[in-house]
C-alpha cells in the first residue's frame, strides 16, 4: 500500500507533472484518445491537474491557449484513432493480446458502442479506456465521417472543458487543493473507473444470460 501511495504521489507532483512541458502534454492527449497503446495514458486527471496548476501560474500558458490545444490535439488524436480502425478493420477483432494490446479493450467499446451507438464518442470521453478504443471501433464499423466528426468534436470539447475549467475554477477558489492531490486523483480515478467496471459486469451477464 505504501508503494501505491509513492507512485501516486511521483504521478501527481506537480514538477513532475510540469517538467513534461507543455508540448509533451499535448501529445499525452492525443495518444490517449486515438492510439491504441495509449489507453494507460492519464488523460482525466492531467487535463484537472493542468487546469489547476494553470489556475496557480505553475503553468506558464494562458487557460486559453492550455484549451483550444487539448481540444485539438483530443479531435485529432480521434481521427487517427478511426483511420486506423478504418483501415486494419476485423483485423483488428482478431489480433492477438500482446503488452500494449488487449482484445478485451476491443470488446468493451464495441459492447460500448452497442449500447450507445454514436453517442459512445461523446460519452465514451468521460471514461478511460472506452476513450481510446470507441473512435477506433468507429472506424471498424466504418461510422459515417460527418456523423463521426460530429461527435467527435462536441465530445472533446465537452471533456476537456469539464476537467482543465473544473480544475481551473476550484484552484482559483481554493488554492489549498495542490495540497491534496493525492486524494483528489484517486477520487477522479474511481470516478471515472466505476461505471465503466459496471457497464463491463453487467455486459458479461446479459452475454451469460444470452448464451444460456
Amino acid at each position: 500500500m505504501n508503494n501505491f501511495w509513492v507512485h501516486l504521489q511521483n504521478l501527481t507532483d506537480a514538477q513532475s507533472i510540469i517538467s513534461l512541458g507543455f508540448y509533451a502534454l499535448v501529445i499525452i492527449v492525443f495518444a490517449e484518445t486515438g492510439l491504441f497503446f495509449g489507453f494507460f495514458l492519464p488523460g482525466d486527471y492531467l487535463l484537472f491537474m493542468s487546469g489547476l496548476f494553470c489556475s496557480s501560474g505553475k503553468f506558464y500558458v494562458s487557460i486559453y491557449v492550455l484549451i483550444l490545444s487539448f481540444i485539438a490535439a483530443g479531435i485529432l488524436g480521434n481521427f487517427a484513432g478511426y483511420w486506423f480502425g478504418y483501415r486494419t478493420g476485423n483485423q483488428l477483432l482478431t489480433k492477438h493480446n500482446s503488452l500494449f494490446f488487449k482484445r478485451r479493450h476491443i470488446q468493451l467499446a464495441k459492447d460500448f458502442y452497442g449500447k450507445y451507438g454514436g453517442m459512445a464518442l461523446v460519452l465514451g470521453r468521460f471514461f478511460p479506456i472506452i476513450r481510446t478504443f470507441a473512435p477506433i471501433f468507429a472506424g471498424i464499423v466504418k461510422l459515417d465521417f460527418k456523423k463521426f466528426t460530429i461527435y467527435n468534436c462536441f465530445g472533446c470539447i465537452a471533456w476537456v472543458c469539464t476537467f482543465t475549467l473544473s480544475g481551473f475554477f476550484l484552484g482559483k477558489r481554493f488554492p489549498q487543493l495542490a495540497n491534496y492531490m493525492d486524494y483528489i486523483i484517486l477520487g477522479l480515478i474511481i470516478t471515472t473507473a466505476v461505471p465503466l467496471i459496471i457497464f463491463y459486469f453487467r455486459e458479461r451477464v446479459r452475454t451469460s444470460e444470452n448464451i444460456e
